[in-house]
């Protein structure tokens, strides 16, 4: 059966298709989205998948999960030939501590943010709620910059899957002027300009 990724390109399905093109394994994209067709996450038959009627979720070969952070978690360790996933008890612990700190401290804030710069309608658009998104992400960036002022990736000296989770929660970042943490845009952008990477938000933003 394989594995199989549920999901559209325009949702966080993007970050763990980007892991299966970056781990090179065959997978199946099955188009799944937020409308009220029968693509929808949300016709009951796909409560079997994820109960929570969200997107992404994969079955690898009868194995169901969800939370695209978790998922990228999984299928980096289980092809850990691949290089993504590290082989210490302590690195992979940092992996998780990023992905635990992506998904409290920076992805809020970023949807928020491109919500009220690009997502919405012009007319729906405001400039305060984004000027306070920026505000709580200082802090984080701020954190985020310091480490890779000493470190070129997350954990260790490669790219791993921890970047790749967070860069996934930052992808729509890139837009943001890192006068202030130069080492943030710099990691981000060599993060996003990978091939894989690429692949994916050709699709995405096309």
């Amino acid at each position: 059966m394989g594995l199989k990724i549920y999901g559209i390109v325009r949702s966080r399905a993007f970050r763990t298709l980007w892991m299966a093109e970056e781990l090179g394994i065959p997978y199946e994209q099955v188009q799944t989205d937020f409308s009220d067709g029968p693509m929808s996450c949300r016709v009951p038959g796909f409560a079997a998948i994820n109960p929570n009627a969200q997107i992404p979720a994969i079955d690898d070969d009868g194995f169901k999960l969800w939370e695209s952070l978790a998922i990228n978690l999984y299928l980096a360790k289980k092809h850990v030939e691949k290089g993504l996933y590290p082989k210490s008890l302590h690195d992979e612990a940092k992996c998780w501590q990023w992905a635990f700190w992506a998904a409290t401290s920076v992805e809020g804030p970023i949807g928020l943010w491109g919500q009220h710069t690009m997502m919405f309608a012009p007319e729906k658009r405001d400039p305060k709620q984004a000027a306070g998104a920026l505000e709580k992400l200082a802090g984080p960036f701020k954190v985020l910059n310091a480490h890779l002022q000493a470190h070129p990736y997350l954990v260790g000296s490669s790219f791993s899957v921890a970047d790749l989770n967070l860069a996934g929660v930052m992808s729509r970042a890139l837009a943001m002027d890192f006068a202030v943490t130069p080492k943030v845009g710099e990691w981000l952008r060599r993060c996003l300009e990978r091939p894989a990477a690429q692949k994916i938000r050709k699709l995405r933003d096309g």
